[in-house]
């Protein structure tokens, strides 16, 4: 098993993968502040696109209680959670992680994101994707990263896109996201794709 962790840590390695707009690492707690704040001033937009907040979800204690969670999902190779950071303000501006992580034979996880209103369509959730995929097929060595999302979110598919996803299918009733199960668009990159995407970049 990867352990990016050892056992007896209570929060992930001070982690941090950077791009030329963006990077990204794991949440630690004094980012609840920004956190909260992004996500409040966001809600209107994310909440079509997201399972349901909780009554507390931006409270403090629900944000430690999140950290104690990832840091446990870190140590058991299950999902690695990352915020995203605008490198010139290094103000939260969004979140990206990969859930789910298979190995033995499958070797693959999903990757979700989301970013705050104010910085939607900067190419930062784009980057962070980059990056994501970066940690996911170097780090952790994953042969195939999945992600789905809603037939009517354009943006988000335009993303899985541009960085190099492929749609694969159509999931009814896939995941229960604004307290109903809703279809979503199936779609995936291997090791492989990510490989000669970056040499045909390079």
């Amino acid at each position: 098993m990867i352990r990016l962790i050892p056992d007896g840590l209570l929060s992930p390695p001070p982690l941090r993968v950077d791009g030329p707009n963006v990077f990204i690492r794991p949440a630690q707690p004094r980012d609840w502040k920004q956190w909260a704040e992004i996500r409040e001033a966001s809600r209107e937009f994310l909440v079509p696109w997201e399972p349901t907040w909780p009554p507390d979800a931006l409270t403090q204690t629900a944000f430690n209680r999140r950290l104690r969670r990832q840091a446990a999902e870190w140590r058991d190779d299950e999902t690695y959670s990352f915020l995203t950071f605008e490198q010139r303000s290094e103000l939260v501006v969004g979140g990206i992680g990969l859930t789910n992580v298979r190995r033995g034979v499958a070797q693959m996880g999903s990757m979700g994101y989301w970013v705050g209103r104010p910085y939607a369509r900067r190419g930062y959730t784009s980057e962070a994707a980059r990056l994501m995929l970066s940690f996911a097929f170097g780090q952790l060595g994953l042969h195939r990263v999945e992600a789905a999302c809603l037939p009517t979110n354009q943006a988000s598919s335009g993303v899985l896109e541009k960085v190099g996803f492929t749609k694969e299918g159509y999931a009814r009733a896939y995941l229960r996201i604004n307290d109903k199960w809703a279809d979503h668009i199936l779609y995936a990159i291997l090791r492989d794709d990510w490989a000669a995407g970056l040499h045909e970049r390079g």
